[in-house]
């Protein structure tokens, strides 16, 4: 069932690109909304947080991997 409903989705979204007024619009406007709530630029905290992370994992790869993890 996933390639059916993979195939279905792909093709009515494509069709929505290309009709951007009445039924299609409506079908589509749900997601835009979504996207702009998931789309938000990151604030000064969260860049810094981000950029801790990349820090540490730059610096575990270096050390040669990722530190074993007990069983």
């Amino acid at each position: 069932m996933v390639p059916l409903i993979a195939g279905l989705s792909y093709e009515a979204i494509r069709w929505s690109a290309k009709r951007r007024t009445g039924i299609a619009a409506a079908l589509v406007r749900p997601g835009l909304w979504l996207q702009l709530l998931t789309t938000r630029e990151p604030d000064d905290e969260q860049i810094a947080v981000a950029i801790r992370a990349l820090s540490e994992a730059l610096e575990m790869e270096r050390r040669g991997g990722l530190p074993a993890v007990p069983a």
